[in-house]
Formats: C-alpha cells, structure tokens, sequence
C-alpha cells in the first residue's frame, strides 16, 4: 500500500503538490483541504481530488455545488503523512493538530525553521529527515540557491558565497500584488533572508551573504550568484558538476535569454502549464577564474520546491533511499536531468 497524504490548501503550492503526488506510483492522495469555494477548488474538483473543509465553511461550499467529503478532522483520520501548503503562519497554528494525530507533516518555507527539527532539500539532507516527525523544504529561492552550491561543491570546498536574488514582484494569480512600477531593495541592509535560511540546510557554511530585490514580473526570480572555492576550477569543470546534478537545467543564452522566454518554452515543449521544476543555468552566464566562479539562473517559483516536497514526504515516511526517491521522482514529474 502507498503512502496516504493529503494536502492542506490548494493554492499556488499545494494544487502542483497535490498533481504531483497523484502521479507517484507509492503514493495516494486522499483528499485536499480547502476553506473558501473559490475557483481553484475546479481543479480539484476536476481532478477528482476529494474535498475537505472546516465545519463553519461547509455549507458555502454546499451552496457552490462543490461536492465535499468530510471535516478537516475526517481528512487527517486517514492520512500517514500531510503537506501543509497554507499561507505563512497557518501551518504554525496547524502544527499541534498533526501532532495530536501522530500524523508526520511537511510544511512551506514561509514558515520558521524553529517550527520543525530539519529544514529540507532533496540533494542536501535527505537522510536527516528520515522518519522524522516533520520537516520544512525551504523556500523557492533558497531551494534554488542550495541546488547550485551544492553542484559547485562536488568541486571543491566552498569559502564564501554571494548572491542577488531578483524576485517577481508576485504570483500569476495575485492581482493585490506589486509592485506595479520600480525596483524595491528588501531588506535595505543584507543579508536578506534566504542567507540564513541556507545555512540551516547547508551546515557549516558560515560565510554567505545575500540581497534580494523585487522585480514588477510574474514569472521567475532570477539569481546572480559569486563562490569563492578552497580550489581552482574552470568554466569546463563547473559545466559538467552541473550537468551532473539532478534538477539543474543549462540553456543556451542566445536561444533563451529571458525568463519570458524560459516560460513560453515550458509551456509550448516542455509541461502542461509551463511548470518549472529546475534550476535554468544559462551557460553564456558561467564564468571561473581561479578559486571563484560566477553564474546566473532562474527560479520558477511556482513549482521548483514541488519535487522536494514529493522527496520529503518519502523521507518522512522512512520507505525510499534518496537516490531512489530522486529518480522516482524526476521520472514521473519528466525532470530529465537525472544526474550522473
């Protein structure tokens, strides 16, 4: 039998998560939590995704036409592991009923890294969460930002990092979002959050600094990132210790230059939605010369921590090794870059 989750919200996160885990051949999703009847419940309607909601909101689903399974409670009776994709802070409040239940949980970067004993990511420290109670996948920049360093760390010993993070202002879907005109440098004074937030994944590296600006888009962060190693690399070498790592695409500048770009390719040749679940490094982009290196690369916000997520809940539920929950994984979400 396979592992039985269900997905706490079904917005930006949890209806990719919810897609992704359906297509797992270990894996089950019992239902999806939703607390307002809006347009995004479709999908799951049209998945057959069956519906949970809190008492006080079942009767304006009712009232919708949206058919509904159950309570919330009904829901976590039978699941073995629940991601919640709630808004930042909700799955804090959340977090003493999974633990009520014995239920093991995976939650979002916007939550704090106090909130669980591992912060995740599949390529760094998927044998730390193994049969853990909980854990957190880091956010989309972050998740972005370990997938590289780690890469370039096969290499040699990392020294110093550092980052600027160009990120879209907001999702598709949010229209209250900006900003509408400018650039805002936040926080003012670095390091911006993710610094911190990769150090509780990476452990021993202490000298990283980074700035995060936002950008009036919707489609990708971009990242300009500097390492400094213990050893001397070449373009070449970093080439092929990326190409080597699962999850990191290289373009080709000249064919794709933008993340405008990037998206439309996913969407005409790549997946159904335009769904980008790699690192896109563009390899015009990569330069090395002695001890440093210095490289640019998108971040799909969207839909990169969807494969960590799929990895964490193996992780938590203690059946597959990482090598084996990688590859999985990436078969069936079509990552072709499987590494090695």
């Amino acid at each position: 039998m396979g592992i039985k989750v269900g997905v706490m919200g079904y917005g930006t996160i949890g209806k990719r998560v919810s897609w992704a885990i359906s297509l797992q051949p270990d894996m089950e999703v019992v239902g999806v939590v939703k607390t307002k009847p809006n347009w995004e419940v479709l999908s799951a309607v049209k998945r057959g995704f069956k519906i949970y909601v809190p008492e006080a909101s079942k009767e304006k689903f009712l009232m919708s036409g949206i058919p509904v399974e159950g309570s919330v409670e009904d829901l976590l009776k039978d699941v073995d592991v629940v991601v919640d994709a709630t808004p930042a802070g909700v799955g804090e409040r959340n977090k003493p009923l999974y633990d009520s239940l014995g239920i093991k949980a995976v939650f979002q970067g916007g939550e704090s890294a106090e909130l669980c004993e591992v912060s995740f990511n599949s390529l760094v420290n998927y044998d730390e969460a193994y049969n853990k109670d909980c854990v957190r996948v880091v956010s989309c920049n972050t998740t972005g930002i370990i997938r590289v360093i780690h890469a370039v760390s096969e290499l040699s010993r990392v020294r110093k990092v550092r980052a600027v993070i160009v990120r879209r202002g907001a999702d598709l879907k949010e229209v209250k979002k900006g900003p509408i005109e400018g650039l805002i440098l936040k926080p003012t004074s670095p390091p911006s959050h993710h610094a911190q937030d990769v150090k509780t994944v990476i452990k021993g590296l202490e000298d990283i600094l980074t700035y995060s600006i936002i950008a009036p888009t919707t489609l990708a962060h971009m990242h300009v990132m500097n390492i400094t190693l213990e050893s001397e690399v070449s373009k070449e070498d970093v080439i092929q210790a990326l190409k080597s790592t699962p999850r990191i695409l290289i373009v080709n500048g000249s064919i794709l230059s933008s993340t405008a770009e990037l998206r439309e390719f996913a969407k005409e040749y790549v997946r159904p939605g335009g769904d980008i679940y790699e690192n896109v490094v563009w390899e015009d982009s990569i330069w090395a010369k002695g001890h440093e290196v210095m490289l640019a690369y998108a971040v799909h916000q969207e839909a990169i921590v969807v494969p960590e997520n799929i990895d964490a809940i193996r992780s938590l539920a203690g059946t597959l090794s990482k090598e084996e929950s990688i590859k999985l994984t990436n078969k069936t979400l079509g990552i072709k870059n499987m590494g090695g």
